[in-house]
Protein backbone atom coordinates (compact mmCIF):
# COMPACT_ATOMS: atom_id res chain seq x y z
CA UNK A 1 0.00 0.00 0.00
CA UNK A 2 1.19 3.77 -0.95
CA UNK A 3 1.48 6.00 1.79
CA UNK A 4 -0.98 8.24 0.82
CA UNK A 5 -3.31 4.91 0.77
CA UNK A 6 -2.62 4.22 4.25
CA UNK A 7 -3.19 7.96 5.31
CA UNK A 8 -6.44 7.92 3.78
CA UNK A 9 -6.88 5.08 5.88
CA UNK A 10 -6.12 6.47 8.57
CA UNK A 11 -8.10 9.44 8.30
CA UNK A 12 -10.57 7.09 7.47
CA UNK A 13 -10.24 5.03 10.42
CA UNK A 14 -11.24 8.14 12.56
CA UNK A 15 -14.56 8.81 10.50
CA UNK A 16 -17.09 6.55 11.86
CA UNK A 17 -18.39 8.34 14.55
CA UNK A 18 -21.82 8.08 15.86
CA UNK A 19 -23.80 11.71 15.95
CA UNK A 20 -24.53 10.81 19.72
CA UNK A 21 -20.76 10.76 20.33
CA UNK A 22 -20.11 14.49 18.85
CA UNK A 23 -19.70 17.46 21.25
CA UNK A 24 -20.40 20.39 19.38
CA UNK A 25 -21.23 23.51 21.26
CA UNK A 26 -19.30 27.17 21.77
CA UNK A 27 -16.14 25.14 21.72
CA UNK A 28 -16.42 22.74 18.99
CA UNK A 29 -14.10 20.62 20.05
CA UNK A 30 -14.61 16.47 19.28
CA UNK A 31 -14.51 15.01 22.73
CA UNK A 32 -13.94 11.34 21.56
CA UNK A 33 -10.71 9.25 21.29
CA UNK A 34 -9.15 9.92 17.80
CA UNK A 35 -6.54 8.28 15.72
CA UNK A 36 -3.31 9.26 15.68
CA UNK A 37 -2.92 11.40 12.60
CA UNK A 38 -6.04 13.32 13.55
CA UNK A 39 -5.06 13.73 17.24
CA UNK A 40 -2.03 15.48 15.74
CA UNK A 41 -3.83 17.68 13.61
CA UNK A 42 -6.52 18.65 16.38
CA UNK A 43 -3.22 19.34 18.64
CA UNK A 44 -1.40 21.38 15.70
CA UNK A 45 -4.49 23.22 15.39
CA UNK A 46 -4.40 24.42 19.22
CA UNK A 47 -0.78 25.12 19.23
CA UNK A 48 -1.33 27.37 15.68
CA UNK A 49 -4.40 29.26 16.68
CA UNK A 50 -2.47 30.19 20.09
CA UNK A 51 0.00 31.52 17.79
CA UNK A 52 -0.08 35.13 17.30
CA UNK A 53 -0.50 36.16 13.88
CA UNK A 54 1.16 37.56 11.62
CA UNK A 55 -0.35 36.27 8.25
CA UNK A 56 1.01 34.58 5.32
CA UNK A 57 4.36 36.85 4.37
CA UNK A 58 7.24 35.57 1.54
CA UNK A 59 9.63 35.96 4.23
CA UNK A 60 8.10 35.60 7.75
CA UNK A 61 7.93 39.73 7.97
CA UNK A 62 4.82 41.11 7.03
CA UNK A 63 4.94 43.97 4.00
CA UNK A 64 3.00 46.99 5.66
CA UNK A 65 1.40 49.88 4.10
CA UNK A 66 -0.51 47.41 1.71
CA UNK A 67 -4.29 47.74 2.55
CA UNK A 68 -5.45 51.40 4.20
CA UNK A 69 -8.51 52.25 5.75
CA UNK A 70 -10.48 53.60 3.16
CA UNK A 71 -14.27 54.56 1.97
CA UNK A 72 -15.10 52.13 -0.58
CA UNK A 73 -18.48 53.98 -1.27
CA UNK A 74 -19.95 50.64 -1.89
CA UNK A 75 -22.69 50.32 1.10
CA UNK A 76 -22.66 46.81 2.71
CA UNK A 77 -26.19 47.53 4.35
CA UNK A 78 -27.83 44.48 2.92
CA UNK A 79 -24.97 42.70 4.54
CA UNK A 80 -25.69 44.26 7.84
CA UNK A 81 -29.70 43.75 7.53
CA UNK A 82 -28.75 39.86 6.69
CA UNK A 83 -26.99 39.30 9.49
CA UNK A 84 -29.21 40.35 11.93
CA UNK A 85 -32.28 38.95 10.31
CA UNK A 86 -30.17 35.42 11.23
CA UNK A 87 -29.59 36.59 14.69
CA UNK A 88 -32.91 37.70 15.04
CA UNK A 89 -34.06 33.95 13.09
CA UNK A 90 -32.26 32.26 16.10
CA UNK A 91 -33.53 31.01 19.56
CA UNK A 92 -31.64 32.47 22.85
CA UNK A 93 -29.63 29.34 23.29
CA UNK A 94 -28.80 29.49 19.19
CA UNK A 95 -26.97 33.06 19.74
CA UNK A 96 -24.90 32.48 23.00
CA UNK A 97 -23.59 29.30 20.86
CA UNK A 98 -23.23 31.50 17.32
CA UNK A 99 -21.71 34.90 18.93
CA UNK A 100 -18.29 35.53 19.45
CA UNK A 101 -15.84 38.66 20.27
CA UNK A 102 -15.03 40.27 16.94
CA UNK A 103 -11.04 39.57 18.15
CA UNK A 104 -11.78 35.74 19.25
CA UNK A 105 -9.75 33.21 18.49
CA UNK A 106 -12.34 31.47 16.78
CA UNK A 107 -11.88 33.16 13.42
CA UNK A 108 -8.28 30.90 12.75
CA UNK A 109 -9.96 27.34 14.44
CA UNK A 110 -11.11 26.13 11.23
CA UNK A 111 -10.61 23.33 8.94
CA UNK A 112 -11.54 21.60 5.78
CA UNK A 113 -11.00 17.74 7.30
CA UNK A 114 -14.46 16.69 7.89
CA UNK A 115 -14.17 14.50 11.50
CA UNK A 116 -15.60 17.26 13.74
CA UNK A 117 -12.37 18.65 14.87
CA UNK A 118 -13.12 22.12 15.83
CA UNK A 119 -16.21 23.29 14.61
CA UNK A 120 -17.74 26.34 15.91
CA UNK A 121 -20.97 28.48 15.52
CA UNK A 122 -24.63 26.92 15.10
CA UNK A 123 -24.47 23.86 12.69
CA UNK A 124 -26.90 24.35 9.76
CA UNK A 125 -28.12 20.92 10.03
CA UNK A 126 -29.57 21.98 13.65
CA UNK A 127 -31.61 24.94 12.47
CA UNK A 128 -35.19 25.19 11.45
CA UNK A 129 -36.18 26.36 7.99
CA UNK A 130 -36.28 30.06 9.12
CA UNK A 131 -33.22 30.62 10.40
CA UNK A 132 -30.98 28.35 7.62
CA UNK A 133 -32.50 30.23 5.02
CA UNK A 134 -31.57 33.52 7.02
CA UNK A 135 -28.22 31.98 7.43
CA UNK A 136 -27.69 31.52 3.54
CA UNK A 137 -29.42 34.74 2.67
CA UNK A 138 -26.10 36.20 4.85
CA UNK A 139 -23.79 34.44 2.55
CA UNK A 140 -25.60 35.07 -0.57
CA UNK A 141 -25.55 38.82 0.00
CA UNK A 142 -21.41 38.89 0.50
CA UNK A 143 -20.74 36.84 -2.35
CA UNK A 144 -21.58 37.39 -6.01
CA UNK A 145 -24.23 35.41 -7.30
CA UNK A 146 -21.53 33.18 -8.75
CA UNK A 147 -19.62 32.58 -5.70
CA UNK A 148 -23.08 32.16 -4.08
CA UNK A 149 -23.74 29.30 -6.18
CA UNK A 150 -19.96 28.01 -6.05
CA UNK A 151 -20.64 27.78 -2.29
CA UNK A 152 -24.13 26.01 -2.23
CA UNK A 153 -22.75 23.28 -5.07
CA UNK A 154 -19.94 22.59 -2.70
CA UNK A 155 -22.50 22.13 -0.44
CA UNK A 156 -25.17 20.37 -2.73
CA UNK A 157 -21.77 18.01 -3.73
CA UNK A 158 -21.22 17.14 -0.11
CA UNK A 159 -24.73 15.76 0.13
CA UNK A 160 -23.88 13.48 -2.81
CA UNK A 161 -20.62 12.37 -0.79
CA UNK A 162 -23.09 11.20 1.32
CA UNK A 163 -25.01 9.54 -1.45
CA UNK A 164 -22.28 7.92 -2.74
CA UNK A 165 -20.37 6.52 0.53
CA UNK A 166 -24.12 5.73 3.21
CA UNK A 167 -22.25 7.95 5.67
CA UNK A 168 -24.56 10.17 6.82
CA UNK A 169 -22.66 11.01 9.92
CA UNK A 170 -20.26 12.27 8.44
CA UNK A 171 -21.67 14.26 4.83
CA UNK A 172 -24.16 15.77 4.65
CA UNK A 173 -25.50 19.53 2.63
CA UNK A 174 -25.83 21.00 5.71
CA UNK A 175 -23.09 20.19 8.13
CA UNK A 176 -21.85 23.45 8.03
CA UNK A 177 -21.22 26.08 11.24
CA UNK A 178 -22.17 30.00 11.16
CA UNK A 179 -20.39 32.25 13.77
CA UNK A 180 -21.16 35.76 13.68
CA UNK A 181 -18.15 37.89 14.65
CA UNK A 182 -19.18 41.26 16.86
CA UNK A 183 -22.22 43.25 16.46
CA UNK A 184 -23.15 44.42 12.53
CA UNK A 185 -22.39 47.65 12.20
CA UNK A 186 -21.78 50.44 9.86
CA UNK A 187 -18.99 51.63 11.48
CA UNK A 188 -17.64 49.01 13.74
CA UNK A 189 -15.93 45.78 13.03
CA UNK A 190 -18.09 43.08 12.70
CA UNK A 191 -17.76 39.79 10.56
CA UNK A 192 -19.19 35.93 10.04
CA UNK A 193 -17.47 32.57 9.16
CA UNK A 194 -18.85 29.49 7.51
CA UNK A 195 -17.29 26.42 8.28
CA UNK A 196 -17.14 22.90 7.07
CA UNK A 197 -16.49 20.21 4.78
CA UNK A 198 -15.01 21.36 1.60
CA UNK A 199 -16.62 25.39 2.51
CA UNK A 200 -14.65 28.19 4.51
CA UNK A 201 -15.37 31.38 4.14
CA UNK A 202 -14.39 34.16 6.76
CA UNK A 203 -15.72 37.83 6.21
CA UNK A 204 -15.03 41.01 8.05
CA UNK A 205 -16.49 44.14 7.56
CA UNK A 206 -15.20 47.61 8.63
CA UNK A 207 -16.94 50.59 7.44
CA UNK A 208 -17.84 49.96 3.69
CA UNK A 209 -14.63 47.60 3.36
CA UNK A 210 -14.92 43.57 3.30
CA UNK A 211 -12.60 41.05 3.71
CA UNK A 212 -13.63 37.48 1.99
CA UNK A 213 -10.49 35.59 2.98
CA UNK A 214 -9.29 32.80 4.42
CA UNK A 215 -11.60 31.25 1.77
CA UNK A 216 -11.35 27.42 1.05
CA UNK A 217 -13.74 25.91 -1.61
CA UNK A 218 -13.25 22.32 -2.30
CA UNK A 219 -15.01 19.16 -3.82
CA UNK A 220 -14.88 15.54 -4.00
CA UNK A 221 -16.19 14.33 -6.68
CA UNK A 222 -16.64 17.77 -8.65
CA UNK A 223 -19.22 16.92 -10.61
CA UNK A 224 -22.74 14.91 -9.84
CA UNK A 225 -23.50 12.06 -12.29
CA UNK A 226 -26.56 11.14 -10.03
CA UNK A 227 -28.89 11.84 -7.00
CA UNK A 228 -30.62 14.77 -5.91
CA UNK A 229 -28.36 17.06 -7.54
CA UNK A 230 -27.33 15.22 -10.78
CA UNK A 231 -25.46 17.48 -12.89
CA UNK A 232 -24.32 20.30 -10.45
CA UNK A 233 -20.70 20.83 -11.12
CA UNK A 234 -18.04 23.13 -9.48
CA UNK A 235 -14.53 24.93 -10.34
CA UNK A 236 -14.69 23.84 -14.09
CA UNK A 237 -13.47 27.84 -14.85
CA UNK A 238 -10.82 27.68 -12.16
CA UNK A 239 -9.53 24.18 -13.87
CA UNK A 240 -9.58 25.23 -17.63
CA UNK A 241 -8.15 28.99 -17.15
CA UNK A 242 -5.82 27.99 -15.12
CA UNK A 243 -4.88 24.56 -17.68
CA UNK A 244 -4.85 26.83 -20.73
CA UNK A 245 -2.69 29.29 -18.83
CA UNK A 246 0.25 27.09 -18.33
CA UNK A 247 -0.09 25.65 -22.12
CA UNK A 248 -0.28 29.24 -23.42
CA UNK A 249 3.61 29.35 -22.06
CA UNK A 250 6.53 28.44 -24.26
CA UNK A 251 8.23 25.40 -22.98
CA UNK A 252 10.92 27.36 -21.71
CA UNK A 253 8.42 29.82 -19.35
CA UNK A 254 6.66 26.26 -18.51
CA UNK A 255 10.26 25.09 -17.68
CA UNK A 256 10.53 28.45 -15.19
CA UNK A 257 6.87 28.39 -14.04
CA UNK A 258 7.09 24.41 -12.82
CA UNK A 259 8.91 23.99 -9.32
CA UNK A 260 7.92 20.43 -8.96
CA UNK A 261 6.39 17.77 -10.94
CA UNK A 262 4.90 15.94 -7.51
CA UNK A 263 1.49 17.26 -6.41
CA UNK A 264 1.67 18.75 -3.00
CA UNK A 265 -0.39 16.26 -0.33
CA UNK A 266 -2.77 19.51 0.41
CA UNK A 267 -2.09 23.38 -0.42
CA UNK A 268 0.30 24.91 0.98
CA UNK A 269 -1.89 27.35 2.98
CA UNK A 270 -4.46 24.98 4.41
CA UNK A 271 -5.68 25.34 7.87
CA UNK A 272 -3.83 26.20 10.73
CA UNK A 273 -1.09 28.00 8.52
CA UNK A 274 -1.79 30.83 9.11
CA UNK A 275 1.73 32.47 9.27
CA UNK A 276 2.70 30.54 6.97
CA UNK A 277 6.16 31.88 5.07
CA UNK A 278 6.20 31.13 1.43
CA UNK A 279 8.42 32.06 -1.04
CA UNK A 280 7.70 33.68 -4.41
CA UNK A 281 8.09 30.74 -7.04
CA UNK A 282 7.52 30.25 -10.51
CA UNK A 283 7.15 33.06 -13.30
CA UNK A 284 6.82 36.15 -12.92
CA UNK A 285 4.15 38.42 -14.54
CA UNK A 286 6.58 40.88 -16.42
CA UNK A 287 8.39 37.37 -17.99
CA UNK A 288 4.78 36.98 -19.71
CA UNK A 289 3.86 38.51 -23.16
CA UNK A 290 0.49 40.39 -23.54
CA UNK A 291 -1.06 37.93 -24.57
CA UNK A 292 -0.19 35.57 -21.59
CA UNK A 293 -0.63 38.29 -18.78
CA UNK A 294 -4.17 38.36 -19.86
CA UNK A 295 -4.25 35.19 -19.06
CA UNK A 296 -3.13 35.50 -15.91
CA UNK A 297 -5.36 38.07 -15.36
CA UNK A 298 -8.18 36.21 -15.98
CA UNK A 299 -7.56 33.57 -14.02
CA UNK A 300 -7.63 36.07 -11.09
CA UNK A 301 -11.05 37.29 -11.81
CA UNK A 302 -12.46 33.90 -11.63
CA UNK A 303 -11.77 34.08 -8.15
CA UNK A 304 -11.99 37.65 -6.97
CA UNK A 305 -15.46 37.48 -8.41
CA UNK A 306 -16.77 35.34 -5.98
CA UNK A 307 -16.47 38.36 -3.72
CA UNK A 308 -20.03 40.65 -4.36
CA UNK A 309 -20.50 43.64 -6.91
CA UNK A 310 -18.36 46.38 -6.04
CA UNK A 311 -16.46 45.20 -3.68
CA UNK A 312 -14.82 42.45 -6.55
CA UNK A 313 -13.87 45.55 -8.36
CA UNK A 314 -12.32 46.96 -5.80
CA UNK A 315 -10.20 44.16 -4.70
CA UNK A 316 -9.44 43.37 -8.74
CA UNK A 317 -7.89 46.89 -8.89
CA UNK A 318 -5.57 45.95 -5.70
CA UNK A 319 -4.83 42.82 -7.56
CA UNK A 320 -3.99 44.74 -10.67
CA UNK A 321 -1.49 47.75 -8.76
CA UNK A 322 0.61 44.74 -8.01
CA UNK A 323 0.52 42.73 -11.06
CA UNK A 324 4.12 43.54 -12.03
CA UNK A 325 4.93 41.60 -8.34
CA UNK A 326 2.72 38.28 -9.81
CA UNK A 327 4.03 35.18 -10.00
CA UNK A 328 2.47 32.39 -11.62
CA UNK A 329 4.05 28.48 -9.94
CA UNK A 330 3.03 25.12 -11.38
CA UNK A 331 3.46 21.54 -9.98
CA UNK A 332 2.73 18.37 -11.73
CA UNK A 333 2.86 17.49 -15.32
CA UNK A 334 1.17 19.68 -18.66
CA UNK A 335 -0.79 16.82 -20.36
CA UNK A 336 -4.60 17.01 -20.94
CA UNK A 337 -5.67 14.45 -18.09
CA UNK A 338 -2.90 14.81 -15.74
CA UNK A 339 -3.84 16.25 -12.57
CA UNK A 340 -2.13 19.69 -11.45
CA UNK A 341 -1.31 22.52 -9.17
CA UNK A 342 -1.07 26.13 -9.54
CA UNK A 343 -0.28 29.09 -6.98
CA UNK A 344 -0.99 32.37 -7.92
CA UNK A 345 0.83 34.65 -5.50
CA UNK A 346 1.78 38.50 -5.10
CA UNK A 347 1.91 41.02 -1.87
CA UNK A 348 -1.81 41.44 -2.10
CA UNK A 349 -3.48 38.15 -3.11
CA UNK A 350 -2.31 34.30 -2.50
CA UNK A 351 -4.09 31.25 -4.40
CA UNK A 352 -4.02 28.15 -4.84
CA UNK A 353 -5.44 25.14 -6.93
CA UNK A 354 -4.81 21.27 -6.77
CA UNK A 355 -5.87 17.83 -7.72
CA UNK A 356 -6.21 15.61 -4.48
CA UNK A 357 -6.11 12.20 -4.31
CA UNK A 358 -9.50 10.22 -2.97
CA UNK A 359 -10.56 10.36 0.69
CA UNK A 360 -14.36 9.55 0.00
CA UNK A 361 -13.72 7.83 -2.82
CA UNK A 362 -11.27 5.18 -4.01
CA UNK A 363 -8.44 6.45 -5.67
CA UNK A 364 -5.10 7.01 -4.03
CA UNK A 365 -3.22 9.17 -6.29
CA UNK A 366 -4.33 12.72 -7.36
CA UNK A 367 -7.37 12.93 -9.81
CA UNK A 368 -9.71 16.15 -11.56
CA UNK A 369 -12.27 14.68 -9.58
CA UNK A 370 -10.90 16.22 -5.99
CA UNK A 371 -10.19 20.22 -6.17
CA UNK A 372 -9.25 21.95 -3.50
CA UNK A 373 -8.89 25.95 -4.24
CA UNK A 374 -7.81 28.58 -1.57
CA UNK A 375 -8.07 32.27 -1.28
CA UNK A 376 -5.84 34.15 1.06
CA UNK A 377 -4.75 38.21 2.16
CA UNK A 378 -0.69 37.87 2.59
CA UNK A 379 0.96 40.16 4.63
CA UNK A 380 -1.12 40.47 7.46
CA UNK A 381 -4.81 40.98 6.49
CA UNK A 382 -6.28 37.60 6.43
CA UNK A 383 -10.05 37.81 8.93
CA UNK A 384 -8.99 41.84 8.06
CA UNK A 385 -6.58 41.60 10.51
CA UNK A 386 -4.40 44.69 9.22
CA UNK A 387 -7.67 46.92 9.01
CA UNK A 388 -8.65 45.91 12.77
CA UNK A 389 -4.81 47.13 13.62
CA UNK A 390 -5.18 50.33 11.92
CA UNK A 391 -8.99 50.94 13.43
CA UNK A 392 -8.10 50.29 16.82
CA UNK A 393 -5.03 52.06 17.02
CA UNK A 394 -6.76 55.25 15.33
CA UNK A 395 -10.15 54.68 17.13
CA UNK A 396 -9.92 52.64 20.34
CA UNK A 397 -7.65 53.68 23.03
CA UNK A 398 -9.00 50.50 25.28
CA UNK A 399 -7.58 47.76 23.07
CA UNK A 400 -4.47 46.33 23.90
CA UNK A 401 -2.36 46.73 20.90
CA UNK A 402 -2.95 50.94 20.18
CA UNK A 403 -0.10 53.18 21.19
CA UNK A 404 -1.86 54.24 23.35
CA UNK A 405 -2.00 51.28 26.01
CA UNK A 406 1.39 50.27 24.95
CA UNK A 407 2.90 53.63 26.13
CA UNK A 408 4.11 54.69 22.42
CA UNK A 409 2.20 57.99 22.66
Amino acid sequence: MTDRAQESQDKLAGLNMRPRERHIGAAGYLDPALPPRLRELLERGKDATAEAFTGVTSDGTPRPGLFPLHRTGISLAPVIAAANNFLAALSSAESETALFPTDSDAWRAWSNIHPYLMRHGVCLRDLGDRPRAAALALVRESLSASGFATARDVMKLNEHIRELTGRSEEYGEWYYWLSIFGTPSEDQPWGWQIDGHHLIINCLALGDQIILTPNFMGSEPVFAASGQYAGTRVFEAEETRGFALMRALSPTQQEAATISVDLPAEVFAAAFRDNLALHYQGIRHDSLTAEQQALLLDLITVYVERIRPGHAEIRLDEVKAHLHETWFAWMGRCHLESPFYYRIHSPVILIEFDHQRGVALDNDEPSRNHIHTLVRTPNGNDYGKDLLRQHYEQFDHSHPHTPHRQGLE
